[in-house]
């Protein structure tokens, strides 16, 4: 196993750089990988001399989702709870330990993340699928090279969308159901002309033009910034997305609960390979 830390900070001036670094697994996402993106963001949040934060990836992709199947997948290891308070996942069964693990690492991570009180940019290449998607979402700001994909192919799986379930708010509702009934990968460029991305860059761009943007909105007062990302995220909460995550993470879960009981286990029997095999149309 690697000894390489599971996700890298760094800061350059007001600008603090959080890299994702499974770059052999896509940056899938482990219980390991997520609290290290809290430990992360925490530490960019607390920093006086941090005004603004890039979440990137290491490697050709951004990040392929949530880790489902890599040697170090940690589905079942406990971690200190951050979240929320619902209660530990380990030693429980069915729904009692899937809920309460999703509801902390995924979409309450999220929502926590989403709240950090400094402005936030996503630098994605290559795959931002599922659960990459959900972390591109809860930036502030999206800033993609030419060669970058979004995908959310759960349905798949027999399930409704992703855990943090933005569609409706991040592209246009038809354009959300054409994404995910299709599953199939929508283009940087397409991504950038309904607006869920703000900026397509060439990929050797992609890095240095980031951090340009970064070093721009950095030069605002903090305070400013701060209110001004509280203001929006309130107008999106009004807008329902608040209680539309709550809505679609408990029929999410229903999905999972179905495909138990039907016999192919909580993932509708999919793993790695079947959904390469299912978007490759065999």
């Amino acid at each position: 196993m690697s000894t390489d830390p599971t996700v890298r900070y760094e800061r350059n001036g007001p600008v603090a750089t959080v890299t994702m670094n499974r770059p052999r697994y896509r940056n899938a996402q482990n219980s390991a990988m997520t609290y290290a993106l809290d430990d992360a963001f925490q530490r960019a949040a607390g920093d006086d001399g941090v005004g603004v934060v890039v979440l990137a990836g290491a490697g050709e992709h951004f990040s392929a989702g949530h880790d489902i199947g890599t040697p170090g997948r940690d589905t079942h290891l406990p971690y200190p709870r951050r979240a929320g308070l619902w209660w530990d996942h380990c030693g429980k069964s069915g729904a009692d330990s899937r809920f309460a693990r999703e509801s902390e690492v995924y979409l309450g991570m999220c929502r926590r993340w989403r709240e950090l009180p400094k402005p936030v940019i996503a630098s994605v290449q290559g795959a931002c699928v599922a659960g990459g998607l959900m972390l591109a979402w809860v930036c502030d700001l999206i800033v993609a090279s030419d060669d970058a994909f979004f995908a959310d192919p759960v349905v798949r799986m027999g399930v409704p969308g992703v855990e943090y379930f933005a569609h409706p708010w991040v592209m246009p509702p038809r354009v959300a159901k054409e994404f995910l009934y299709t599953g199939d990968r929508m283009s940087a460029r397409r991504a950038y002309e309904i607006g869920m991305v703000n900026r397509v860059v060439p990929r050797a761009e992609l890095a240095p033009g980031t951090h340009e943007l970064a070093l721009r909105i950095a030069a605002m007062p903090r305070m400013g910034l701060a209110l001004a990302k509280r203001a929006v995220n309130q107008a999106e909460d009004l807008q329902g997305l608040h209680s539309g995550l709550d809505a679609a993470f408990a029929l999410h879960h229903l999905a999972h609960a179905h495909n138990a009981e039907t016999g192919d286990g909580p993932l509708g029997g999919m793993d790695i390979e079947a959904m390469k095999a299912k978007e490759r149309g065999a």
